[in-house]
């Protein structure tokens, strides 16, 4: 059982919550027993290594079941090494070193897709996981993250796609020019989501296939990108609220877009 918490391993585990220790790496962490059982069943071999406090694994056999299934090594730590690992202020037990799962952006568009999320400029780790979480749910075929938006593997990140991360294509590293040509070259129409927009959501045709187009949490799409695409989309504001944030944005478009697009299937 590994019970220092000052020890290299649980060092080296813990810089993974830092960009450069995983880019130099090639490793991010994922924490708690939903991420680490949705990484477990749909992508098991991307798993380094589980670090397990063996409290949490009596009552998780479930996931241990899925490490043992797919050789996956566990290591036992104690309370304190689990805490040392995470940056969570309540460790849950389970801390599973995983290999990137971003795929390249030809793979992602791949198969004609008909729903696709591009964010650029997203820098809130919990409104990115929120909009892949969303995405998921609703059935996307891929989110598309610009060069300039988080990590998607910082751990927050991570945290808040509640596992939605290994659910999906994910394609990240490219500029938004890049990421709306290769949206337009597939037959996508772009729809920049912005209060600006003289194009209100229910009156919007979102029945051909489209991508949903999100910018930055405080200042919305730069200019460029909002000419760049074929319509300007406001989601209406009824009551008294200012506006709504990025992720409650981006469920509102995606959801209208996938009942629409489901009735006519």
């Amino acid at each position: 059982m590994l019970t220092n918490p000052r020890a290299e391993r649980v060092r080296s585990v813990r810089a993974l919550g830092r960009r450069s220790s995983r880019e130099r790496a090639g490793r991010f962490v994922a924490e708690g027993p939903q991420a680490v059982r949705e990484v477990l069943a749909f992508r098991p071999e991307t798993v380094v290594d589980l670090y397990v406090d063996p409290q949490v694994g009596d009552r998780r056999t479930d996931i241990l079941a899925l490490a043992h299934q797919h050789d996956v090594r566990v290591h036992e730590c104690s309370p304190e090494v689990i805490a040392a690992m995470g940056d969570t202020g309540q460790p849950q037990g389970l801390v599973a070193v995983c290999r990137p799962v971003d795929v390249d952006l030809a793979a992602a568009l791949a198969g004609a897709p008909r729903l696709v999320v591009v964010l650029t400029n997203v820098r809130d780790p919990g409104n990115a996981g929120t909009v892949i979480r969303a995405a998921d749910a609703v059935g996307a075929d891929a989110v598309l993250v610009s060069d300039a938006s988080v990590d998607i593997y910082n751990p927050k990140v991570v945290r808040s796609t509640v596992g939605s991360l290994w659910h999906l294509p994910v394609v990240r590293g490219e500029s938004v020019e890049t990421l709306l040509h290769a949206c337009r070259q597939v037959g996508l129409r772009t729809l920049a989501a912005d209060g600006s927009g003289d194009q209100l959501l229910p009156d919007t045709d979102v029945r051909r296939p489209h991508a949903w187009v999100m910018g930055n949490e405080a200042w919305g799409l730069e200019p460029a990108v909002r000419d760049a695409c074929d319509e300007v989309v406001r989601v209406p504001i009824y009551g008294h609220a200012e506006s709504l944030n990025l992720a409650m944005a981006a469920t509102v478009c995606l959801y209208a877009s996938a009942q629409v697009m489901r009735r006519g299937e």
